[in-house]
């Protein structure tokens, strides 16, 4: 709000009830916005100064990847940032723009950096070969740029997504 000169607005919207107070630290929504299925993912987004990137096990619920249900929001956020809360899983690293793509009011690993996530993050292969069939199946991303992409992997995660395609 300092940054971008409108505290005496956003004082005034608090004060007449067209903004109120949704979520953690402050974070503001206007009163008669309607609330959607991706408003904690915004929130989020919004809470780390918009460096936060949905990913893992969240990012391919969005996708509509797999079956994986995760219980915690997964979010990858460039170092240096503030610590999270407790619901969050939060990666410290740096993606680069070819692993990320918008997803309106925030950003989304890609179908294809998502594989490779979780392949390192060491799910389930059934997991693992729900989540690349998916992929392949619906079309959000090719069973040859998974395999381009699984050649900069560990071998040990290169050989888990392998094992995936050979069964999408």
């Amino acid at each position: 709000m300092l940054r971008t000169g409108c505290a005496a607005r956003v004082r005034d919207g608090l004060g007449d009830g067209s903004v109120t107070r949704a979520g953690a630290d402050g974070l503001l929504r206007l009163a008669g916005w309607p609330e959607g299925p991706l408003d904690e993912y915004a929130m989020w987004s919004a809470w780390f100064d918009g460096a936060a990137v949905v990913s893992h096990h969240s990012a391919a619920e969005l996708h509509g990847l797999g079956r994986l249900r995760p219980r915690f929001l997964h979010l990858s956020v460039r170092a240096g940032h503030r610590t999270a809360p407790p619901r969050l899983v939060v990666l410290r690293r740096s993606l680069t723009g070819v692993d990320v793509e918008s997803a309106g009011p925030f950003l989304v690993t890609t179908p294809v950096r998502t594989v490779l996530d979780l392949a390192e993050a060491g799910i389930g292969q059934v997991a693992l070969n729900e989540v690349v069939a998916d992929a392949v199946a619906i079309d959000r991303c090719a069973g040859e740029e998974i395999t381009d992409a699984g050649a900069r992997l560990t071998p040990r995660a290169a050989r888990r997504v392998y094992r995936a395609l050979a069964v999408a």
